[in-house]
Formats: structure tokens, C-alpha cells, sequence
């Protein structure tokens, strides 16, 4: 189920909104905002997969708030929903996934919605031979000196906040790398699972669902098993069968 987010200052066209993407099977809508400001706060605490936006809106608009969502280490998908054609180009500049006008029509918004929700490229990574460009090895700074950590070692690579920690073989290193930079760096052979987690493909053994609704991934070589989001549910499904 793809979750929506639905952000508008009239409250009569969020309504609307509601109406037609509760009409559509496979999508229910988790929240509703009215500017770009509360918008963030609402990604941050909802995660959704879309964001369906209005562009003119008081305080932050929606073109303001998309170029924030875009600097997310993970963002939504963002649709735009206007009364205004003229804001279309520099909508797109936004990497926004559509563009839909006023008053919505359900076959557009299906569309548009069906368009926001494909599996990206990482998402669907598999298993291939390593880039030959990418390091072998990862150096980071301890109180040793300079530890290099091989990536064959490495089950994933968690995040909090601003540090990047290494979970590996001989334990865990913190290193100065950001998630997406490393996400860029190794997509062959890590797979993103959570916001905050890129788990080594080879390690992967299965997906368990714990009673309390979460999944987790059970990974060869070690007793950590990190949380897959709802988000990659789907995505981690798909790979584990490609495998």
C-alpha cells in the first residue's frame, strides 16, 4: 500500500484530493498539510512514498518545499496539483515526478500516481559484478591510526545524524562518508532497506516480520539484524526473489 501525503491551503481541495486517491486501489492517504513547512514536518514523521502538493500556498510554497524534500537522504515522490500552468518548468527542476492542473481528474491523478510509485533503480539493485572504479576498502580514523575496513567484511552501513557507523566483520567504525555518498558509491552491491540503513546484498539471507508489524533482515555472518522500513518492503521482496 502506497501511502500520500496531501499537502494544500484550501481545505476543500484537499478533500477532494482525498476523495478521488481513497477511489484508487493501492493508495491510502497517511496525512494532510497545509504549506511547504508543515509539509517537511509531516515527511519527517510520516515517511510517505508521494507527496501530492500544491505549489502557491502562504509561507513556504510548494516550489520551495519540493527543492527541501529533494535534499532528503531518501525523498518522496513529489506531484505537483495547480491551478497555474506557468510554474510547470521550474516544477521539474524540482525532480518532481508530475504535474497535474486544476480541478484534478481521477484518470491523471491514477496516472500520476502509478508513475510516483515505480521501484527505482537502487531499489531493484541486484547482485552484479562490483564497479571497478568504487574502493576496495574503506579508511577511517580511530584511535589506532588509519583502519582500513574491506568492503567484502561489511553487512551494512547505519546512520545517525551526521556519522555514517561501518558494521563489519571485525565490529563497528565510524567514518566521515554520508549515506547517499556511499549509496552512490557501492549501489551493485548495497541495497538501501531504511532510511537510514544500506545493507550488503550478499549477506542477505531472508526477510522476518516481527509480531509487532516490522521487518527485519536476517544476514549471514552476523547476529544484527537491521529494520527494513515500509517503505523498502516491497523493494527487498522483489530482489531476494531475483537472487
Amino acid at each position: 500500500m502506497k501511502q500520500v501525503l496531501v499537502v494544500d491551503d484550501e481545505l476543500l481541495a484537499r478533500q477532494r484530493a482525498v476523495r478521488m486517491i481513497e477511489r484508487i486501489d493501492g493508495y491510502e492517504v497517511v496525512g494532510e498539510a497545509q504549506n511547504g513547512i508543515e509539509a517537511l514536518k509531516s515527511i519527517e514523521a510520516l515517511d510517505p512514498d508521494i507527496v501530492l502538493m500544491d505549489i502557491r500556498m502562504p509561507g513556504e510554497d510548494g516550489l520551495g518545499a519540493a527543492r527541501s524534500i529533494a535534499e532528503l537522504e531518501e525523498p518522496p515522490a513529489v506531484i505537483f496539483c495547480t491551478a497555474y500552468d506557468e510554474y510547470a518548468l521550474e516544477a521539474f527542476d524540482t525532480l518532481a515526478v508530475g504535474y497535474l492542473l486544476k480541478p484534478l481528474r481521477q484518470d491523471q491523478l491514477e496516472l500520476a500516481l502509478a508513475k510516483a510509485s515505480r521501484i527505482n533503480k537502487v531499489q531493484r539493485a541486484k547482485l552484479k559484478e562490483p564497479n571497478p572504479n568504487q574502493r576496495k576498502n574503506i579508511a577511517a580514523k580511530t584511535r589506532r591510526g588509519v583502519e582500513l575496513v574491506p568492503i567484502d567484511d561489511i553487512f551494512c552501513f547505519m546512520a545517525d545524524q551526521k556519522y555514517v557507523t561501518i558494521m563489519h566483520a571485525g565490529g563497528d567504525t565510524l567514518i566521515d562518508d554520508t549515506l547517499k555518498e556511499l549509496e552512490d558509491e557501492f549501489d551493485r552491491g548495497f541495497v538501501r532497506v531504511h532510511r537510514n540503513a544500506l545493507v550488503a546484498i550478499k549477506n542477505i539471507e531472508k526477510l522476518e516480520r516481527l509480531p509487532s508489524g516490522q521487518y527485519e533482515l536476517k544476514l549471514k555472518g552476523t547476529v544484527f539484524k537491521p529494520i527494513v522500513s515500509r517503505r523498502h518492503v516491497a523493494a527487498v521482496r522483489e530482489l531476494l526473489s531475483s537472487l
